[in-house]
């Protein structure tokens, strides 16, 4: 049973206790990613997240942070996303107040000197250039680009790499100061610990008072209905391409079945689209539908590696496969395995601390309340055929779809001639 704490500072405290395991993950979130940014600091939530690891007033540099995790074996990290930043430790139960009190002197003591921000600046652009030498991990940025626009949900995470070369310290920290506090926290400690003495340590570590200093929310993200083709020039041996449309925000009441769509159009290698386009015509290497959701918007995208001569045809055929969904709709047996499939992945995932500790966080974060697996996976069970048939007459209109494309092409014309067919054949059934 998942306990929730208000501290007296605003600070969520979720604690989630696993007694069948031997470890402790201790998650830190803030409500704050690159959606909150303007152009002029595009990138800095990310570059937040790097330099806390670069050290502390008690420890002094990244090897004195990493030396004394490392000393106990314990797994860390912290990612950024567009709506929130994280921070974790998992270590063997013993060492929980090592992990609290690590994470509360990244996050509360951080230095931010001048030579590591400096010296972090070098990292970071590497970073994007590594992203931008790899058309998988870069195909993500450009629909995003396609499809939001000149919006934060449509600027790379890492921002670029001229923001980042210049940002000044005094940037860093006023954004920082700005987002960083104890009312825009979670934290959620899962596994096996005792509930009191994982409180009381929470509370000597994040209970302190949080002064707030020119807080803002994100933007608002407009409904976009926009058709169009992008194209990166790149010169590829394989073309990437991420094509889809906008979908449904966090809490949704179609999410459960949208989720269930995405695995049967192309979420597993049974799917429909694994089977047709590369099983059955040998068009592409790798092929997936998926979704995301953030709080006010989220889209339906499906990605491909293709065979560079014969792209029109993949793309044609992945048109076919959508279009087929949505005017046919799925079988009685594919919503079956789509149901047991999500049940079994996600019975699997919550083995481990770490992804309790994601699961519940998340989910207070972005619906303010919390499902356990076993009331998920009773919504999941209850979506019908009407359902699935609802969703993908939205998801799987592919005349509102979005194309971007990194490849060896010069333009965009040969790609919005394949949207512009798809539009007149859809408006045709």
């Amino acid at each position: 049973m998942v306990k929730k704490i208000i501290l007296p500072n605003g600070t969520t405290v979720l604690l989630c206790p696993l007694k069948e395991t031997e470890a402790v993950t201790v998650l830190v979130d803030y409500k704050v990613g690159s959606r909150y940014e303007t152009r002029e600091v595009g990138g800095v939530s990310h570059f937040i997240e790097h330099l806390m690891f670069k050290g502390t007033k008690r420890r002094p540099s990244s090897l004195a942070i990493t030396r004394e995790l490392d000393g106990v074996g314990a797994e860390f990290n912290a990612y950024t996303s567009k709506d929130h930043t994280a921070y974790y430790i998992k270590v063997v139960k013993e060492q929980m107040p090592l992990a609290l009190d690590i994470l509360s002197d990244m996050l509360h003591r951080s230095l931010f000197k001048s030579e590591e921000i400096n010296r972090e600046r070098g990292v970071i652009i590497e970073e994007i250039k590594m992203y931008e030498d790899n058309p998988m991990m870069h195909l993500g940025d450009y629909f995003d680009q396609c499809l939001y626009g000149d919006h934060p949900l449509g600027w790379s995470i890492a921002g670029t790499k001229e923001i980042i070369a210049g940002v000044p310290r005094e940037k860093i920290l006023e954004y920082l100061q700005s987002h960083y506090h104890a009312d825009r926290r979670i934290i959620t400690v899962s596994g096996n610990f005792e509930t009191r003495t994982a409180l009381a340590l929470i509370k000597r570590h994040f209970g302190g008072r949080s002064m707030r200093d020119g807080a803002h929310e994100y933007v608002e993200a407009m409904p976009r209905n926009s058709r169009k083709a992008f194209v990166k020039h790149k010169d590829t041996q394989q073309v990437h391409m991420a094509m889809g449309t906008s979908a449904y925000p966090w809490g949704h009441p179609d999410a459960e079945a949208a989720s269930l769509l995405s695995i049967i159009v192309g979420g597993t290698m049974s799917s429909r689209l694994f089977i047709q386009v590369r099983e059955r015509k040998g068009l592409c290497y790798y092929i997936r539908a998926g979704l995301s959701s953030y709080t006010d918007t989220g889209d339906f995208t499906v990605t491909a590696g293709i065979d560079k001569a014969r792209v029109g045809l993949a793309i044609k055929t992945i048109l076919s496969v959508l279009e087929g969904v949505r005017s046919k709709g799925v079988t009685k047996e594919e919503l079956a395995r789509a149901k047991e499939y999500i049940r079994g992945k996600i019975t699997l995932e919550l083995e481990d601390s770490e992804s309790v500790a994601a699961w519940y966080s998340k989910q207070y974060m972005f619906l303010g309340r919390m499902l356990t697996p076993q009331e998920k996976l009773k919504r999941f069970q209850s979506v019908t055929l009407k359902d699935i048939a609802r969703v993908a007459k939205s998801l799987l209109n592919t005349s509102t779809y979005t194309l971007a494309v990194i490849g060896p092409y010069k333009d965009a014309k040969m790609f919005e001639r394949l949207l512009k067919n798809s539009m007149i054949k859809a408006c045709l059934r």
